[in-house]
């Protein structure tokens, strides 16, 4: 599926707390680039992909944070994550998207499947044994 044939619903995995209402909003440096600052704001139509990348975003913080996802809904148009799309997996499975435009919090989402402690400690061998200049580009 492609963000132009895309309606719903949509997540955003992060460490933020907020509550419905607020906005979700691009212009912040990235989790796993943070020498960089992200034009854009990503969301998924996958409740545990927010999971995953809510959980990716806690590992990586610099002090302990809580993973959290939420119930979003784009306040202006998205595209398909080109870091994802195409460049990584072909379509779009993950169903992740982008938008120069806020995301609005609709709720919080508390019953994602979160990651065995062995799948965790995997991750954050992955992330943290790599310095963020040697990540990976980002498509910004």
């Amino acid at each position: 599926m492609n963000a132009a044939e895309e309606s719903g619903p949509f997540y955003h995995g992060t460490t933020a707390d907020v509550r419905a209402g607020d906005f979700l909003s691009p212009g912040f440096r990235s989790n796993y680039r943070p020498d960089i600052v992200m034009n854009h704001i990503y969301f998924t139509a996958l409740r545990d992909g927010a999971g995953l990348a809510a959980e990716l975003a806690a590992e990586l913080a610099p002090d302990v944070r809580e993973p959290r996802v939420y119930l979003v809904e784009p306040t202006g148009g998205f595209e398909d994550d080109p870091n994802v799309t195409d460049k990584k997996f072909p379509g779009n499975p993950t169903r992740s998207y982008r938008s120069a435009e806020p995301l609005r919090v609709v709720a919080e989402v508390t019953d994602w499947t979160r990651l065995t402690s062995e799948a965790l400690q995997l991750w954050r061998d992955r992330l943290t044994g790599v310095p963020p200049e040697e990540r990976g580009e980002i498509i910004n």
